[in-house]
């Protein structure tokens, strides 16, 4: 009977002793967290507007950088292209960087047509480049407009954030202080990215940027020769007239009949004593 029961009571410790453990390492691994802690989130990243530039654009905002900075400072340059890529990001101004800075007086006359000094090439590019990875003059803010430092305007609406490479940086603000221009974007929000202008002719017309009438014909496309049409005789007007009932003729006449306007074609005549058509005007080729 001891026996018996030692054999019932082995089950009935093993499982205590099983929920014991479990309830123990429960403690230890809540202890272990701190009610205050918080848990740390891996931000998501934000996808960025894409502008796309080409060759074309980058040369001209180097011609506003070097024709409105008085080359005077690398932090001139980059103001100036600062105010470019301000506009860009706006509504208010047009898409791309040439029609930004081809704009009616509103950058240097002459900017796209006058000659950029040999000498000045290398600290240009490197100011361009930089600007074009996303480097900016972070004084200029957000403004888009500027002029020659020292001049004074009655305007009050002109507030004005820096001065750099002999011009005056300001931003047009209203009396409740916000911007009368829709706002660039941050330059962490955008990239630009090159587009090499297209050569091929049929790639242009893809991005809607050619003339169809320039493309030209290239020398591998066959031109079919065009047969020239054979001119119909000139019509002659015969006159039929009532006529006797014809005996039966063994041969078919082969007569040309018009079965449509201008299209002539065979058939044979196999009527046996029928009239001929009441007297009118029929043209025959």
């Amino acid at each position: 009977m001891a026996t018996k029961a030692k054999h019932l009571l082995r089950p009935a410790l093993w499982l205590a002793g099983a929920a014991l453990l479990s309830a123990c390492t429960s403690a230890q691994t809540t202890s272990s967290i701190s009610p205050n802690a918080t848990v740390k989130q891996t931000p998501i990243p934000k996808k960025k507007q894409v502008y796309h530039y080409t060759p074309a654009d980058r040369d001209c905002m180097k011609r506003a950088m070097y024709f409105e900075s008085e080359r005077s400072s690398r932090d001139g340059l980059l103001a100036v292209g600062t105010v470019i890529m301000n506009r860009l990001t706006s509504d208010a101004y047009p898409s791309t960087i040439c029609g930004i800075v081809g704009q009616e007086k509103q950058f240097a006359p002459g900017v796209l047509t006058r000659e950029v000094k040999a000498a000045a090439h290398p600290e240009l590019d490197e100011a361009v480049d930089a600007i074009i990875r996303g480097e900016r003059n972070p004084d200029v803010k957000d403004a888009m407009f500027f002029h020659t430092a020292g001049l004074k305007f009655p305007y009050r609406n002109m507030h004005y954030v820096t001065v750099a490479g002999g011009n005056a940086f300001y931003e047009k603000r209203g009396k409740d202080g916000e911007l009368q221009t829709p706002p660039p974007k941050p330059a962490d929000e955008y990239v630009l990215a090159l587009v090499q202008e297209a050569k091929d002719p049929l790639e242009s017309i893809g991005r809607k940027e050619f003339d169809v009438a320039s493309i030209p014909v290239s020398e591998s496309v066959l031109t079919a020769e065009v047969p020239v049409p054979v001119q119909k005789p000139a019509s002659t007007i015969t006159l039929y007239t009532e006529a006797a009932p014809a005996k039966a003729d063994p041969t078919a006449q082969l007569i040309l009949a018009n079965a449509k306007a201008g299209d002539w074609e065979p058939r044979f005549d196999t009527s046996t004593g029928a009239k001929r058509p009441a007297a009118g005007i029929k043209q025959t080729p």
